[in-house]
């Protein structure tokens, strides 16, 4: 099994897309029909995360997620595990492999 669609709605659109983009997320411009105007980002496995304006729907509750991040990095994090809060308050585990591909901390 894996996560196909993780989706947050959130009041504060702009500054969720600067928190995740930079954890490296390559978070894209979208609008699908007349919905609302978006951002997603594709992750390695094809699974897709978007952020949209909570407008009518409501804002994402509290959520923790576990994110590993990409080879090529997570802005200038160390490797390890580093607990980070994003613009909305919710709880972003990120995991920074070693170089070759190991996890300290």
């Amino acid at each position: 099994m894996s996560v196909d669609l993780l989706v947050i709605y959130t009041a504060r659109l702009e500054e969720c897309r600067g928190f995740y983009a930079g954890l490296g997320f390559d978070l894209v411009p979208e609008q699908h029909g007349n919905g609302p105007e978006h951002y997603a980002a594709v992750f390695a496995d094809g699974g897709v995360l978007e952020l949209y304006p909570a407008t009518r729907r409501p804002e994402t509750g509290y959520v923790r997620l576990g994110l590993t991040a990409p080879s090529r990095g997570a802005g200038d994090r160390p490797a390890g595990r580093h607990t980070l809060t994003d613009p909305d308050g919710r709880t972003v585990v990120l995991t920074v492999p070693e170089p070759g591909g190991t996890t300290t901390g």
